[in-house]
């Protein structure tokens, strides 16, 4: 069973950076396509940031390109997204999905793992 932990929310004014983390364990991390979705109160998950496992591929939502950057380290079991130039419309709880699929999903339901999520606040 694949448990996915995530840290590094917070709150932070506009304009500034935060670095989310995702401890992956209870599998071969390497072998799984991992994902960041975040979700407003009122509102469907949505994803934000992707990476395949095998062409390492990185794929990100329209507002996310330029600002986040999703990365991993395999040998830390570790999936991050670190976020700059923070924005209020930012402010949602951050998910980590994870999927051995090797191909990028935008749909949560498709993931077969998710964690408890991390609250991103951003202040104007």
């Amino acid at each position: 069973q694949v448990e996915l932990v995530e840290s590094g929310g917070g709150l932070v004014q506009a304009g500034g950076s935060l670095r989310l983390s995702c401890a992956f364990s209870g599998r071969t991390f390497s072998r799984y396509t991992m994902a960041w979705f975040r979700q407003v109160p009122g509102e469907e998950r949505g994803f934000v940031a992707g990476i395949e496992w095998i062409s390492g591929s990185t794929y990100y939502t329209d507002s996310a390109k330029g600002r986040f950057t999703i990365s991993r380290t395999n040998a830390k079991n570790t999936v991050y997204l670190q976020m700059n130039s923070l924005k209020p419309e930012d402010t949602a709880v951050y998910y980590c999905v994870a999927d051995s699929t090797s191909r990028i999903s935008y749909v949560w339901d498709e993931y077969d793992y998710r964690g408890q999520g991390t609250q991103v606040t951003v202040s104007s």
